[in-house]
């Protein structure tokens, strides 16, 4: 189903982790069932630590139900954030069990166990199949990684982009506080121009879900506009689960999803996940899973030599695309 290229050491050692090792390619080489239907497709490959070989052919073959409801996203794009959006919207605002139930058990990060060494984690792959239904599941894999019948059962699926500069910056910060990363900014800062830190592809990962952004099922975000506009987007989500929510009702839940509130709701801002592998990893006690959520916070922290190398391969990559980042 899968062949895995193995990386060049020499090449990518300067942007492993000591808990993401061996870096591999990941590419899909069953494409009989295409997310795009008759569409052509090319599938893009993942470079992901060599232990993912051990759980890709689970995730792939993962049963998924109708009522399911899927956050996918590539790091650092607004996952929590749409994460805890979604799911009030979908449970009626039950804002009681929101906060009685962390997120991270309310929807389960689907392969945090396939890509940490060195970490006793639970089998969340396992503990999706478990899970009571309707499900809420969140991923950062590439189309070409993610279960095959989330194309023939068709469930719920929100998509969320974010500007690649602002995602690398984010990444950076969470690679080297939550992945234990011990190269120097500019290792890191290469690596993502060479599409060889965990999970890239990085543009790749949203050009190939957008022309996905029309099918009924999927609704396709921006984090952007959440920043900017977020009653427009809960607006948006609201009508894709039709549910029907009262102006005040509305107004409640933009505040419940502030970035200020969100930051320190300890149900919602994933702390407990960043402190429980900050203590396994013996890193940077202290680090905030939810940081900044800032748009335009790259000006500060990237040089402008890579910003306009970045630039330079966004629009590479996006050649032959209508996809856009909002900047």
């Amino acid at each position: 189903m899968f062949r895995y290229n193995a990386i060049d050491r020499d090449e990518v050692k300067r942007f492993e982790t000591p808990f993401n090792e061996d870096l591999t390619e990941v590419h899909l080489e069953d494409t009989s069932v295409n997310p795009y239907g008759s569409e052509p497709w090319n599938p893009t490959h993942c470079v992901m630590p060599a232990m993912y070989a051990e759980y890709a052919d689970r995730i792939r073959n993962l049963t998924v139900y109708d009522d399911d409801v899927w956050v996918v996203t590539f790091p650092k794009a607004g996952t929590t954030w749409t994460q805890e959006m979604v799911w009030l919207i979908h449970r009626d605002l039950d804002y009681k069990t929101a906060s009685a139930v962390n997120l991270t058990d309310r929807a389960i990060f689907l392969e945090i166990c396939a890509f940490f060494s060195k970490i006793e984690l639970p089998d969340t792959i396992s503990m999706v199949d478990r899970m009571p239904r309707p499900r809420h599941i969140k991923s950062h894999l590439p189309l070409a990684l993610l279960p095959k019948q989330l194309w023939t059962v068709k469930p719920k699926i929100v998509y969320t982009a974010r500007n690649p500069k602002d995602v690398t910056t984010s990444y950076m910060h969470h690679y080297k506080n939550l992945h234990a990363f011990k190269g120097t900014k500019e290792d890191y800062l290469d690596g993502i121009l060479a599409d060889r830190i965990v999970f890239c592809p990085q543009i790749k990962h949203a050009a190939d879900f957008w022309p996905l952004s029309t099918r009924d099922h999927v609704l396709f975000l921006h984090f952007e506009d959440m920043k900017r506009n977020l009653p427009e987007v809960l607006k948006k989500v609201c009508a894709f689960f039709g549910k029907s929510y009262t102006p005040s009702e509305l107004a409640e839940l933009k505040q419940h999803l502030s970035f200020d509130i969100m930051k320190e709701n300890k149900s919602a801002n994933n702390q407990a996940l960043a402190n429980k592998l900050q203590d396994s990893m013996g890193v940077n006690a202290g680090f905030q899973f939810m940081r900044k959520g800032e748009v335009g916070s790259y000006k500060k922290e990237l040089p402008e030599e890579f910003i306009a190398r970045l630039n330079d391969l966004v629009e590479s990559e996006l050649q032959g695309t209508t996809f856009k980042y909002r900047e």
